[in-house]
Parts: C-alpha cells; structure tokens; sequence
C-alpha cells in the first residue's frame, strides 16, 4: 500500500485540439489545482502557468517524449494524479506513446481524467484533497513467469 499524499503532483496533459477545453477546465477549478504541485508536457504546461499564475513544471512537449517523462515519473511514484484531455477522433505520429502513459497509469493505480466529465467528478471527490492510500495490484505471478 502506498500513501498519496494531501498535496499531489498533478500531471496535466492536452491535445492541440483540446488545449483550450483544458485551460478553461482548469481556469474553473483554479482554487484546487493551486494547492498541488502541477506538471505538464510542454505547450500545455507554458499555457496552464498563464492561465493558473503559478508555477508548472514542464516536461517535454508529447512528440517528442513527453508522455514518456511523465509515464517514467508515474512509475517512480512522483506523479499521483494524470488529467489528459486527448483528442479521441485524429489519430497522431505518437499515439503509442499515448498508449504508454495511459497503460502505466493503470499498472501504478493512479487516478485518470481523459475529459472533462470525468476530471469534474475526479476534482469534485474528497479524496482529492486529502491523504489516500492507494493499493497496487500484485504484479508478481506476472514477474515471476519469466524466472526460471
């Protein structure tokens, strides 16, 4: 069992042609996401620290490994909560790096918001303010079938 804890690291993410969904999405819920410790790839993160006025610390843009910085800092527990707002109708160059992150934030068992429906609820919910203990499924049946 791990704790995330009261203030999480939040790592947000936009398609192009979501990018203006999210800045209004988290325009809208400043007040909370200002109490945590915000992350996002590139042109997002640049966008959501004009919008917010606080500090976003920015990983790479997606195309050019991004996703991949923030599925890394979702397996070394430093990211605790992932909204990703993706564009579900243009398929893109990087859509196995989508895959990826996507895929890591559920073997790690973190909370994840693909739109806006679901990042209201994922906001709304006590358990966004306060300490929760997350429980990670064991993984080592799957480990051990390649010990021999």
């Amino acid at each position: 069992m791990l704790i995330i804890p009261e203030k999480k690291n939040i790592a947000l993410v936009a398609h192009d042609n979501k990018k203006k969904d999210l800045m209004e999405w988290a325009l809208y819920n400043k007040g909370s996401l200002v109490r945590h410790h915000l992350f996002a790839t590139g042109t997002t993160g640049t966008l959501l620290s004009e919008v917010l006025q606080c500090p976003v610390e920015c990983f790479n843009s997606g195309p050019f490994g991004g996703d991949q910085q923030i599925g890394a800092a979702i397996s070394e527990g430093k990211i605790h909560v992932l909204i990703f707002f993706w564009d579900p109708l243009n398929q893109l160059p990087h859509d196995p790096d989508i895959k990826a992150l996507l895929r890591l934030a559920a073997v790690w068992n973190i909370p994840v918001a693909c739109n806006r429906a679901t990042a209201d609820f994922l906001i709304s919910s006590p358990l966004f303010s306060q300490e929760y203990k997350k429980v990670l499924p064991d993984y080592t049946p799957y480990l051990n079938r390649f010990k021999k």
